[in-house]
């Protein structure tokens, strides 16, 4: 065995698979197309609490999946091994919205094409779907939905306060109904003729009412 024999092995000719022009060009692209769909997500969020965080993961999937598609296309043995690495993988954090996932497999489909050297694909692929983003999910109902709950002391009360309420609205339906003895629980949807909410003060003044709450309401019903 030689001196050359020793340091001869499959690993170090894996070194030279991939030039450095190609994984730093990809890795570069990699980054400003996450950085588009962290622009995209920020412009789209409709929650309750931003997180900063998810933008960077965006980012950062992007990169990822991009430097392990790189390496699976460089050696066919190392694909299959990363497939059973990847496959022991499980993630159990909650996605809230349902729009972070489309975001998510934005992010790993981005990186994929862009590692497979489909750079065209991948670039009009992300303007046209930050596009489509952009138009669909910033659009609001032209008349936003609110959730009035009515506390009633009789069948009586309970249906003035229902006349009154679609005199007053341009919709009023009924979502779920609680009785018990002495009281009666409303939870009616409506739709404001304007956006003046005075009518919930007279409401709660009505004989047999006793108590008008409005809230707004964002989501669909579960009931």
């Amino acid at each position: 065995m030689t001196f050359q024999d020793i340091f001869k092995s499959s690993f170090l000719e894996n070194v030279t698979a991939i030039s450095v022009f190609d994984m730093v060009m990809a890795l570069t692209l990699a980054f400003a197309v996450g950085l588009f769909i962290f622009y995209i997500y920020k412009k789209t969020y409709s929650g309750v609490m931003y997180s900063s965080s998810f933008g960077v993961t965006l980012i950062a999937l992007t990169m990822i999946s991009t430097l392990v598609i790189l390496a699976v296309t460089s050696n066919v043995v190392l694909s299959l091994g990363m497939v059973g690495a990847l496959s022991i993988v499980r993630f159990r954090t909650a996605i809230k919205e349902p729009l972070d996932i489309a975001f998510l497999f934005w992010s790993i489909a981005a990186g994929i094409v862009l590692a497979a050297g489909l750079l065209p694909l991948a670039l009009f692929g992300s303007l046209f779907i930050g596009a489509m983003l952009l138009l669909f999910a910033n659009q609001k109902p032209h008349c936003n939905p609110y959730i009035v709950v009515l506390q009633c002391s009789d069948h009586a009360a309970e249906e003035a306060a229902t006349s009154f309420l679609k005199q007053n609205t341009k919709r009023c339906v009924v979502k779920s109904k609680s009785a018990q003895k002495g009281m009666v629980e409303l939870n009616l949807e409506v739709r404001l003729k304007e956006d003046n909410t005075d009518f919930v003060n007279q409401l709660a003044d009505m004989n047999g009412v006793h108590s008008a709450v409005l809230v707004s309401y964002n989501g669909d019903y579960m009931g």
